[in-house]
């Protein structure tokens, strides 16, 4: 969010601190205030769904909801307001969860309770996704999102040799096994093939020929062997988005090498000045000296 601006010096550029930043008490204190209340409409949109609490406690929860609605529909309409171009934040991450987070129930103002009960059902659970909001307040968040940018071309290649392996597999077994076995066509085969591959293993539907069970046996031994590689292209995308963060890639005036950390005032090979645009101090020092000198 280092892209967003406050719309206007005064109340604006004051909310803007408030809301957006978190180097004041007040600032520290509202993101505090909004992380509880984010994990209490959570758990009241959980404990809602179970059928002796909703019986019981319905009507509160159905008010309490009412509440958190209000209070992040006001802080939303806040976050606009201070902002010099609201309808940027509003399409980003977190402006596409912040209007998740109340949109269900203003929503379900439009459908009758006694009627559509699978749609206000739904839009009820969507309310969930106001702990995605907590990404916000987690200095990490922003790097992992970047790290699933950044290996999503990597990881879409890996899950495309996946299906590929689950299709060819399940295809065979699907020739090998009699239809007594579970496999009735197909698509139910490709089930048993991703169950098989993660490594999951339900046991509703087994082969029970011995091509069919070796067949099996090779698909767990394929997904023990490819499970981690996802995993590992993320993980190198998150270290190389912490090395970026870490080190500078300006090479150094005097002998060329870069990497230096963004801190760092002097070349770590040949002790040069960094900053081009600034005088080294120790230049400055010796001047100084040698006019002492002079007098």
């Amino acid at each position: 969010m280092a892209d967003l601006r406050p719309a206007a010096v005064g109340l604006r550029t004051r909310l803007f601190q408030i809301i957006f930043e978190s180097d004041s008490r007040l600032a520290k204190s509202f993101d505090i205030g909004l992380i509880l209340m984010i994990l209490a409409s959570v758990a009241v949109v959980m404990l809602d769904s179970v059928d002796s609490y909703h019986s019981a406690f319905g009507t509160l929860f159905y008010e309490a909801e009412w509440a958190f609605t209000l209070l992040f529909t006001l802080e939303l309409a806040a976050r606009l307001y201070c902002l010099e171009r609201p309808l940027k934040y509003l399409t980003s991450f977190y402006g596409v969860i912040d209007l998740l987070s109340i949109l269900p129930t203003w929503l379900a103002l439009l459908f009758p309770w006694g009627q559509s009960l699978l749609v206000v059902r739904l839009l009820r659970v969507l309310r969930i996704f106001r702990v995605l909001r907590l990404m916000q307040f987690v200095g990490e968040g922003r790097l992992l999102i970047d790290a699933l940018k950044n290996s999503w071309h990597q990881i879409l290649l890996f899950l495309f040799g996946v299906l590929m392996i689950v299709i060819i597999f399940s295809s065979l077994v699907y020739l090998i096994e009699p239809p007594e076995a579970g496999f009735t066509n197909i698509p139910t085969a490709v089930y048993w093939g991703v169950v098989t591959l993660t490594t999951v293993g339900y046991g509703d539907i087994t082969p029970v020929t011995p091509l069919g069970q070796f067949i099996s046996m090779m698909v767990m031994l394929i997904g023990y062997s490819i499970i981690a590689v996802p995993t590992g292209v993320f993980s190198a995308e998150v270290i190389r988005s912490l090395r970026e963060q870490r080190y500078s890639n300006e090479a150094c005036p005097g002998c060329g090498l870069d990497r230096h950390e963004h801190d760092s005032r002097y070349c770590r090979r040949c002790g040069t000045w960094l900053d081009e645009d600034t005088q080294d101090p120790r230049l400055r020092d010796e001047a100084d000296g040698a006019s002492q000198q002079g007098h």
